[in-house]
């Protein structure tokens, strides 16, 4: 099980789109408070995420809360890290990676006590970083890859004109 974990999320529209991208893959979403909106189902119904019913969701109060009640390989997706996302092993079961928020990413000293596990994707030395949701895709779906991206439909098919 691939699972994707948010700690202190802040903008309601990355949250969004990485939820879509969990549904859609079968990932487990994790989401550490606080959060910097509403995720009840009325405002989740209101947003017209429709996808939600198939996404598998679980909810902690703080960071300790969900180490207390998870196990397994962590990794901290991070600009700070010195590894590039796609030479770590992410085929551990089950695999966590975890997200900062927005604006200041994972906190330092999480990073600090475990830096060896900290991954990064590559920019221009000028990029602050990339957008949280596409951040997500990318380490996500290299994680799918190199599991040969079990279940998932891997064939489209074109529709007659």
């Amino acid at each position: 099980m691939i699972n994707i974990v948010l700690v202190e999320p802040e903008i309601p529209q990355n949250t969004g789109n990485i939820s879509r991208t969990c549904a859609a893959t079968g990932m487990r979403l994790h989401i550490v408070k606080p959060i910097g909106f509403d995720i009840s189902e009325r405002a989740v119904r209101r947003a017209g995420l429709d996808y939600w019913k198939y996404l598998d969701l679980s909810v902690y109060e703080s960071y300790d809360d969900f180490v207390s009640k998870n196990s397994g390989e962590f990794y901290y997706c991070t600009t700070k890290g010195s590894l590039v996302y796609s030479d770590a092993d992410l085929r551990a079961d089950p695999l966590y990676l975890l997200f900062g928020k927005e604006t200041r990413g994972l906190d330092e000293r999480l990073l600090k006590r475990n830096y060896d596990r900290c991954i990064r994707i590559p920019m221009i030395s000028d990029a602050r970083s990339l957008n949280l949701s596409n951040s997500v895709a990318v380490v996500a779906y290299e994680a799918l890859r190199q599991r040969g991206f079990g279940a998932l439909k891997t064939e489209g098919k074109l529709t007659t004109l």
